[in-house]
């Protein structure tokens, strides 16, 4: 739960009429803060910041959706989508769960 001083803060970004990123951003601070003060094992400021940009969500902050993977898993994604693969990273998850239960049976 974010403390009530960075909520606060948010709020009065948005009232001002900052830019969501910048309601943000008040929430990643207060992220990198906890960080420093060892209050959670994140181990990179990346971390820190997605922490921070998900708390912000869950405030009400109008963020966009997190994409997931870099332009180039995302662009493979899409082209092996469009002629009917499936995902390669799902796709060789299934065949190790499948060959571990043979193993078992």
């Amino acid at each position: 739960m974010p403390e009530r001083k960075t909520v606060e803060k948010a709020r009065k970004d948005e009232r001002e009429g900052k830019a969501p990123s910048t309601q943000a951003g008040e929430f990643v601070r207060e992220e990198i803060h906890h960080v420093r003060e060892g209050k959670h094992g994140a181990s990179s400021a990346k971390q820190a910041i997605a922490i921070g940009l998900s708390k912000a969500r869950r405030a009400g902050v109008k963020l966009p959706a997190p994409k997931t993977g870099s332009a180039k898993t995302r662009k493979k994604a899409a082209r092996d989508s469009a002629k009917g693969r499936s995902h390669s990273r799902r796709a060789r998850g299934a065949k190790k769960a499948a060959r571990t239960r043979e193993a078992h049976a």
